[in-house]
């Protein structure tokens, strides 16, 4: 028999089902606390700076908060808010990835 193993991924949405933070929004948070900036994190992600900045702006406007602040001296941060909200879902994500992965081996062992 062929080998198996379990690959899901975790989305939080909103009423609409549109995604307020996914993997990829995670990648864009993580690389913008990497490197300070949105205009790196897109070429990092071989994404368009208009194109990471429509994903953030669309979690910001469901969320009705601010996630990532811009200076111009300063660079690109993630806000309080931005920094728990990447934290809340990665544990969400580990949690979920544990318990899934304990159900996976009790169906298909």
């Amino acid at each position: 028999m062929v080998s198996l193993r379990l690959r899901s991924r975790i989305w939080l949405v909103d009423e609409q089902d549109k995604i307020i933070m996914g993997e990829g929004r995670s990648k864009i948070f993580e690389n913008i606390e990497r490197t300070g900036s949105i205009n790196k994190t897109a070429k990092l992600m071989r994404m368009s700076y208009k194109g990471v900045w429509s994903k953030i702006r669309a979690s910001e406007e469901h969320l009705r908060t601010k996630l990532v602040e811009t200076h111009k001296q300063k660079g690109t941060r993630l806000t309080p808010e931005g920094k728990d909200l990447l934290e809340k879902y990665k544990l969400l994500k580990q949690r979920c990835m544990a318990k899934e992965e304990e159900i996976f081996q009790e169906i298909f062992k």
